[in-house]
């Protein structure tokens, strides 16, 4: 069995965090170039040290990895293709980890350079949008004027919606994420699922984004599925999201609206961590469907299926809206940059980001008509 290690680096770019492998980096140039000298120049390298490297990694592994004759392009073996493949599968699961351990270094970092930064720390569902969020708080030419360079450093967490909601009513952090779909009225999943952990006048909801959620699909849609009834008369494999995780609600909420049970989808059991997990499984045909969003399904070259419209909330104590770092992260999210930004990114739209909301009007499955709690935004 082969061991692994792990190494990190201090730099002031900007990049995703990802777990590099330069073998698996060697095999991607290789197999997109379409052969060992264009792959060579695609990395910057020569020809002579990538042709070196695939043969020590071929004698350190004990297989062969590319397959090439002169004159016809370079193939990966089969071999080389399974180990390409998982290790993507590995990434795209590990996503959520792999950012949190990221953000749990820069944060120790931020802290030792700076002491005056503002940490707020953040445990939300995994979104592509947040991801882009915490980098455009790091650079400091994209906040508003009056802002000194990485004033904010959001330490984020990636967890499911209900587990990310209980951090914050334990204290584990001081914002929270969730998602959830909209126009939704009373006694749904949603509100059984949400409001035991909410209490109007002691938390605050803020505006963060407006998403849309759908089937992720292989490119050209071959089982031509436009709608939950598609997978279950097809019978689609399906994979889902972690049971707690916002995703996993929206789905079984859809199911509710489609008159459809859990039994109804095929390998409804099946799950997956991420969106980017989920998007990862279609793509290498574990699956044929999964819940997604349109930006992981971009990402992994699949189709998009739009269902469902709802809204990405933050959410904090009442208390924590006076602190430093909530303060600049309000500001931040109203900032033209950002709001230009996450409008950029496919099925997003910047609704309402960075204002503090009635609970009543965002979630309306609150009604204080009969009760005693007023809420004051």
């Amino acid at each position: 069995m082969h061991r692994l290690q792990f190494h990190y680096t201090l730099s002031r770019d900007n990049s995703p965090a990802l777990v590099r492998n330069p073998l698996i980096d060697l095999l991607q140039a290789v197999s997109s170039q379409g052969s060992i000298s264009a792959g060579a120049r695609a990395l910057g390298l020569s020809y002579r040290h990538v042709w070196g490297e695939l043969k020590r990694w071929e004698n350190e592994l004990g297989n062969e990895l590319v397959i090439w004759e002169k004159g016809q392009s370079a193939l990966l073996t089969e071999f080389g293709n399974k180990l390409m493949w998982a290790e993507r599968q590995a990434q795209a699961r590990l996503a959520p980890q792999i950012e949190a351990l990221r953000a749990e270094l820069e944060r120790s970092y931020a802290l030792a350079f700076d002491n005056s930064v503002h940490v707020v720390t953040l445990y939300a569902s995994h979104d592509d949008a947040l991801s882009a969020l915490r980098e455009h708080a790091l650079r400091g030419d994209a906040l508003a004027p009056d802002y000194e360079p990485r004033q904010v450093h959001l330490d984020i967490r990636f967890t499911g919606s209900v587990d990310a909601i209980r951090a914050l009513n334990e204290g584990r952090c001081v914002m929270a994420g969730f998602h959830t779909l909209q126009g939704l009225g009373k006694k749904t999943l949603t509100e059984r699922t949400y409001k035991p952990l909410l209490q109007p006048g002691q938390h605050k909801i803020i505006g963060f984004a407006q998403r849309t959620q759908g089937l992720m699909v292989a490119r050209g849609n071959p089982l031509n599925l436009h709608s939950l009834q598609d997978v279950v008369l097809r019978g689609a494999r399906f994979a889902n999201r972690t049971l707690g995780s916002g995703t996993r609600v929206v789905l079984d909420e859809l199911l509710v609206q489609a008159g459809l049970t859990a039994s109804d989808i095929k390998d409804y059991t099946h799950t997956e961590p991420s969106h980017a997990a989920v998007a990862q499984a279609v793509a290498a045909g574990q699956c044929d469907a999964g819940m997604g969003i349109a930006a992981a399904a971009q990402q992994a070259g699949l189709g998009f299926v739009p269902l469902a419209e709802e809204r990405y909330h933050l959410v904090c104590l009442k208390s924590a809206l006076a602190q430093p770092g909530i303060a600049a992260l309000l500001q931040l999210l109203q900032t033209p940059q950002w709001q230009s930004q996450i409008n950029n990114i496919p099925g997003y739209s910047a609704r309402q980001s960075g204002e503090v909301l009635s609970m009543r009007k965002v979630l309306p499955w609150w009604d204080y008509r009969h009760g005693k709690v007023t809420e004051k935004c």
